[in-house]
C-alpha cells in the first residue's frame, strides 16, 4: 500500500515539535495546586483577552469569566436554563420579556446588585458596535427598569434566542456605579463582579488568580483560590500536569495521553465539545481563493479521517459542516462526511488555471500540527502552502482585525447552542473584510430565521443554509473535535460541551 507522505512528514513535524518544546520549557513548580487542596489551577493553551465580557471573543476567557460575572441565566449541563441574578422570567409579547430580579445580591466591591445594572450591562454590549460581543446584541432594543428589581427587555423584532443571548459571554453583568465612578479603565484593571471568585492578581500570557467571595449569593465557593495559567505548548502543559504544576491541563495531544495514564494520581478526562475545526477561505476579488473551484480543490485534497486517526488519535468526528449534535438547527446529512479525493483535486485546480498558487494559511500555534498535515496535503495537491503560525495572543488580534490572506485555521465552538452562531459571520456585513462572502440567498435565509419564532420553519431555513455553505465554502470543516484533559487524581472533573470551567463543578477528593 502507497505510504501516504503527508502523513510521514507530519508525524516527523509534530515529534520534533514536542521534543523541541519540551527541551525548551522551563518547569514552574506550583506550591498552590499540589500541597493546598483549596487552590485549584488550571492550564489552557492560551489567556484571557481582557476582563470586559463585552469585548472578548473566545471560549478561554469566557471558561475564565464564568467565575466572576454572573449571567441572568446560564445553561446547567443539559443546556437547559436555570436562573442566577434572574430568577423568574415570562415573554410578554414578541418583543417583551420581564425578568424578576434576585433580591440581596452584592458586587465584590459592596456595591448591591439592581435593574440599572441590568441596564447598563444591556445598553452597553447592545449599543457600542466597538464591543466584540456587540453583534450577539444589538437586536436589544431597550431595557427599562420596572422597579430595582424588575426589568423589561425589548427587542427591535421577535427574537427567538433571547434566552441564549443572556446565558453566554456578553452578558456577563457589570457594576453600573463602580463603572461611572471610577471609569472603564480603572474597571479592567481592578474588576469587579456578582460571582463566586474575585479578581486577585493578573499577568498577561501567564495566569489568572481568584480568591473566594466570602459574600457570595449562592453555595459557599469550594476554593480558596482558583489560578487559570497559560501554557501555550501542550507539552509543557503536559509536563506541569506530572510534576504537580497544576491540577487540570487542556488540550492533551493523543501522543501524551498513554505517558499520562501510565503515571500514578493521573488521568485522562474526555468529552465531545462543540469546538470544529475549519480553514476559512477569504473570497476577496483578486485573492486565489476566490475561485470556487480553488475552494473545492482544498476540500477535496484534505484527508480529515486520516488526520483524525493520525494527529487527534481518533477524537474527532469528521463533518460537512460546523454545527453539531445537539445544536438547534443541526443538519445529520452533512455530518460524518467528509470528500477526500486526492485525484480530483488536482484535477479541480488544473482546471481552476491555479496549479502552483500560493496559499498563505495562518493558525495559532495550539492547532500548529493539524495546520502543517494540512499544508502538506494542500502542496501534494498542487499549491505551494505557506504556514504561518502565531502566538494564540497575536493570532487573537489578528482574528479581531480581520487581516488574514487567504486562509486561517480555526476551531469554532459554539456558544449559543444554536446554528445562528456558526452562520452569522457569513452575513454580508459581518463577512466584510474577512471573508468578503455574498450570497444573497443565504443572507435572506438568515436574516430570516433570527426573527422566525417558529422552530420547524426556522431549523429548515439553517439546514438550506448548510446545504449551500457546503458548496460555496466560505468554510471547510474539518473535525468536531473531542475535548482531552488530563487532570490529578485530587479533583474530580467532567468536562463541559462548552469548554467551560465552572470552578465550583470541579471538586477535590480530600474535601
Amino acid at each position: 500500500m502507497k505510504t501516504k507522505s503527508w502523513i510521514t512528514s507530519g508525524l516527523l513535524l509534530l515529534v520534533v515539535a514536542i521534543v523541541l518544546a519540551g527541551c525548551g520549557s522551563s518547569k514552574e513548580s506550583s506550591t498552590d495546586s499540589a500541597t493546598n487542596s483549596k487552590t485549584l489551577t488550571i492550564g489552557n493553551a492560551t489567556d484571557i483577552e481582557s476582563f470586559d465580557p463585552h469585548n472578548n471573543n473566545n471560549t478561554s476567557s469566557e471558561a475564565v469569566l464564568v467565575n466572576m460575572f454572573d449571567y441572568l441565566v446560564k445553561n446547567d449541563n443539559e443546556q437547559k436554563k436555570v436562573p442566577v441574578l434572574a430568577t423568574s422570567w415570562e415573554q410578554v409579547n414578541d418583543t417583551t420579556w420581564r425578568f424578576k430580579l434576585r433580591e440581596g445580591v452584592t458586587f465584590h466591591n459592596g456595591d448591591p446588585f439592581t435593574a440599572a445594572d441590568v441596564k447598563y450591562t444591556i445598553d452597553r454590549v447592545a449599543k457600542d458596535s466597538a464591543l466584540k460581543q456587540n453583534s450577539y446584541f444589538k437586536s436589544i432594543k431597550e431595557v427599562k427598569v420596572v422597579d430595582d428589581y424588575t426589568i423589561d427587555m425589548i427587542t427591535d423584532g421577535p427574537d427567538p434566542l433571547l434566552l441564549n443571548r443572556l446565558s453566554k459571554m456578553g452578558a456577563g453583568i457589570l457594576p453600573s456605579k463602580y463603572i461611572k465612578e471610577k471609569g472603564i479603565d480603572a474597571f479592567l484593571k481592578s474588576p469587579v463582579g456578582t460571582g463566586p471568585y474575585k479578581f486577585s492578581k493578573w499577568t498577561k500570557d501567564d495566569r489568572v488568580e481568584l480568591v473566594k467571595n466570602d459574600k457570595y449569593f449562592g453555595e459557599a465557593p469550594k476554593w480558596d483560590t482558583v489560578v487559570f495559567r497559560s501554557i501555550p505548548e501542550a507539552s509543557t502543559r503536559v509536563s506541569e500536569l506530572l510534576a504537580g504544576g497544576i491540577d487540570i491541563a487542556s488540550g492533551i495531544p493523543s501522543t501524551d495521553v498513554e505517558r499520562i495514564q501510565s503515571e500514578e494520581g493521573k488521568q485522562i478526562v474526555k468529552a465531545p465539545i462543540q469546538r470544529v475545526l475549519q480553514l476559512i477561505l477569504r473570497e476577496t476579488e483578486g485573492t486565489v481563493t476566490a475561485d470556487p473551484k480553488v475552494r473545492e480543490a482544498i476540500d477535496f485534497a484534505i484527508d480529515k479521517q486520516g488526520i483524525v486517526d493520525s494527529i487527534a488519535g481518533g477524537a474527532g468526528i469528521v463533518t460537512r459542516t460546523s454545527v453539531t449534535p445537539g445544536n438547534f438547527g443541526a443538519d445529520p446529512s452533512l455530518y460524518k462526511q467528509t470528500l477526500y479525493d486526492p485525484a480530483k483535486a488536482k484535477q479541480l485546480l488544473q482546471e481552476s488555471g491555479h496549479a502552483g498558487a500560493e496559499l498563505n494559511m495562518t493558525v495559532s500555534s495550539q492547532y500548529k500540527e493539524y495546520a502543517e498535515v494540512v499544508a502538506a496535503m494542500l502542496n501534494e495537491a498542487g499549491f505551494k502552502a505557506n504556514l504561518e503560525v502565531l502566538e494564540p495572543s497575536a493570532f487573537s488580534e489578528r482574528y479581531s482585525s480581520k487581516s488574514f490572506k487567504e486562509i486561517f485555521m480555526i476551531g469554532i465552538g459554539n456558544s449559543l447552542f444554536d446554528a445562528s452562531n456558526n452562520y452569522n459571520r457569513y452575513l454580508k456585513t459581518e463577512a466584510a473584510g474577512e471573508t468578503d462572502y455574498n450570497n444573497p440567498k443565504v443572507e435572506k435565509l438568515l436574516q430570516d430565521a433570527l426573527v422566525n419564532m417558529d422552530p420547524a420553519s426556522r431549523e429548515k431555513q439553517y439546514q438550506e443554509v448548510q446545504q449551500i455553505l457546503a458548496e460555496d465554502r466560505p468554510a471547510v470543516y474539518l473535525f468536531q473535535m473531542e475535548g482531552i484533559y488530563g487532570a490529578d487524581n485530587r479533583v474530580k472533573f467532567t468536562p463541559r460541551s462548552d469548554e467551560m470551567f465552572y470552578a465550583d463543578d470541579i471538586t477535590s477528593v480530600n474535601g
